[in-house]
């Protein structure tokens, strides 16, 4: 018996040492910041016990019970009405749009979207991959089909943002696919890591904390503060910074809100940069167990009017199943509340894209009705 005990302990010590190797060797899991990199974030008002915070004290973490509904719910619930049916389809790429020097945006579905300004391409979180997981085989698959075979064909990319580094905004086979395609990578602190592992070069990457602002070829690109997470393993949450990003060009005002649940951060934005002309707000993954860190789309409709932003699309949704509600219930709720409270919501197809000097003509279609 003592040895069918040895040989048992010495099988989860072995089967320990092989998982940590396999993490620290798999690639998509990314990278954790260094102890000089640790040492110049303790200067940062937001950085305590070697870990980001949020302005607003906001719990983030799921308590015992809260895991155990979540794990009953995802063992005993119906999935019926989580994902479409079928794959979505998406609008033909309007190839002439995307590479023309005229100001648009085309939505690829979730928060991922090309922005065209004053002659600049901006991609944010550029996720096309398949899946929002380390794993090519597991994980939450896209509804619609998989970008990452578009890249080719998509125009060279003077400057990528990123929001935060979780799976389904930061993806390692997008990153590798596009790197060749992208001038600059601008980044929360500490996000910079991860795409040094995968080969971009750090001359090439740019991290800014919250409120910062950089000048770049006539834009003016600000990292704003969100209520939210990091991390892609097991032991480096928050390690790294999470926000959204304003855009401010010669006649059009862009803002992001990235992940996060609703705070005062949304009016002090609006106070420093608004007015603005578009506001693309998460309104997507929400439930009651994680409301500080993700929105519910009546909070997003609000959020847009706390950023003075004259109309609004909502993300986060339409691309994954990351939480208990049904695919469409976040487009549908902020309809209902954007009508409510005199908001102009644009519902673009997943590929469609928007003039941004003709959104005042732009007509919204309910299209995922018809799915």
């Amino acid at each position: 018996m003592k040895k069918i005990a040895l040989y048992s302990l010495a099988g989860v010590a072995a089967a320990s040492v092989l998982s940590t190797v396999f993490l620290k060797a798999h690639a998509p899991l990314g990278s954790t910041p260094t102890k000089v990199q640790q040492a110049s974030f303790v200067k940062r008002g937001h950085y305590q016990d070697g870990k980001f915070t949020n302005l607003e004290q906001a719990d983030m973490n799921i308590s015992a019970s809260e895991g155990f509904s979540m794990l009953r719910e995802t063992l005993f619930s119906s999935d019926e009405g989580r994902a479409p049916v079928a794959k979505l389809p998406v609008a033909d790429i309007d190839r002439e749009a995307v590479n023309g020097p005229e100001d648009s945006l085309t939505w690829f579905g979730h928060s991922t979207f090309l922005l065209s300004i004053d002659g600049k391409k901006l991609f944010v979180d550029p996720m096309l991959g398949k899946r929002a997981s380390p794993l090519a085989f597991a994980g939450s698959a896209r509804y619609s089909v998989d970008w990452l075979e578009n890249v080719e064909r998509l125009p060279e990319i003077d400057a990528v943002l990123l929001t935060h580094d979780h799976y389904d905004h930061l993806d390692y086979g997008s990153i590798r696919a596009l790197e060749s395609k992208v001038g600059h990578f601008f980044v929360p602190l500490g996000v910079g890591t991860h795409l040094e592992r995968w080969g971009v070069e750090s001359a090439r990457i740019t991290e800014l904390d919250w409120w910062e602002e950089i000048h770049f070829e006539g834009l003016t690109l600000v990292l704003t503060p969100s209520q939210h997470f990091s991390g892609r393993g097991l032991f480096n949450r928050n390690s790294t910074l999470w926000g959204g990003w304003a855009v401010l060009g010669r006649d059009f005002r862009f803002y992001t809100s990235g992940d996060g649940g609703y705070g005062s951060h949304f009016k002090e934005i609006g106070d420093k940069y608004g007015p603005f002309d578009l506001a693309l707000v998460e309104g997507g993954q929400y439930d009651p167990r994680w409301e500080t860190s993700h929105m519910a789309p009546e909070q997003s409709v609000q959020a847009v009017l706390d950023v003075r932003a004259d109309k609004m699309m909502l993300v986060h949704w339409a691309a994954f199943t990351l939480a208990f509600h049904s695919w469409t219930d976040p487009v549908e709720r902020a309809s209902q509340e954007a009508q409510r409270l005199g908001v102009e919501l644009l519902t673009p197809k997943i590929g469609e894209t928007l003039s941004l000097e003709e959104l005042d003509s732009y007509t919204s279609a309910r299209w995922w009705e018809q799915q």
